[in-house]
């Protein structure tokens, strides 16, 4: 199978050259154009994951040989979170060149951050099966270096970190509700109040409820630890 130009170049851009082009085809073949004869990318997402993962693992426990369990955990689900895949996705292109049928196109499928954390991960699976772990190991290191270096000693999730604070206090979790949204529908924005059984709350908008939630909880969170 030859690549075509912009499949190519995109090799280029991440160091890899497919020994099996097919498996690169199918990393960025989305589910909406997928066929009898064209396997999409959901079962290498699978499999990319736990590469990912492993990868990642041995990464911070090199990086830091002092750190315990607890203190390596967050870290580790700062990095291969699905936002995370995500921006690296859109470091290198990767959604200039994913395969979507019309509908998930037109809904700007080639912006949205779970189908590129998807085919990030995808990717991952693909280099492992085209050239082993070593070198699948290696485009993680390559791509996501930086960020291991640089993610928080303490990565907790925000949202964790809220109810941890509001357990301590003898709280109950804190509550989030969906409180508007806006934007047209390929590219919406919400609007995520969290609420605390003092009655204090903040609210976030981001481009996904997830994300809104994090946002909202860490300001919220400032806001509480400020007034102790």
């Amino acid at each position: 199978m030859r690549l075509s130009a912009d499949l190519k170049a995109f090799e280029g851009r991440i160091g890899h050259a497919f020994g099996k082009p097919a498996l690169l085809v199918q990393a960025v073949t989305h589910a909406s154009i997928s066929s009898p004869t064209r396997a999409d990318n959901q079962r290498l997402e699978f499999l990319g994951d736990r590469v990912l993962g492993l990868s990642m693992a041995e990464a911070l426990l090199a990086a830091d040989s002092g750190a315990s369990e607890g203190q390596l955990a967050p870290r580790f689900n700062a990095l291969v979170r699905k936002e995370t895949c995500a921006e690296v996705a859109r470091e290198i292109g990767l959604g200039e060149v994913l395969k979507l049928g019309r509908s998930e196109m037109m809904s700007g499928g080639r912006r949205k951050e779970a189908l590129l954390g998807d085919a990030m991960e995808a990717l991952i699976a693909a280099v492992y099966l085209d050239a082993g772990f070593e070198a699948a190991r290696a485009l993680v290191l390559r791509l996501w270096g930086p960020r291991i270096g640089a993610v928080a000693p303490d990565a907790r999730d925000p949202k964790t970190s809220l109810q941890e604070w509001a357990q301590a206090r003898a709280m109950p979790p804190p509550v989030y509700a969906e409180a508007g949204r806006s934007g047209p529908d390929h590219q919406p924005v919400f609007t995520v109040a969290v609420t605390l059984a003092n009655g204090a709350t903040e609210r976030a908008s981001a481009g996904s409820k997830r994300v809104a939630e994090q946002m909202a909880a860490r300001a919220l969170l400032s806001r509480m630890e400020q007034g102790s």
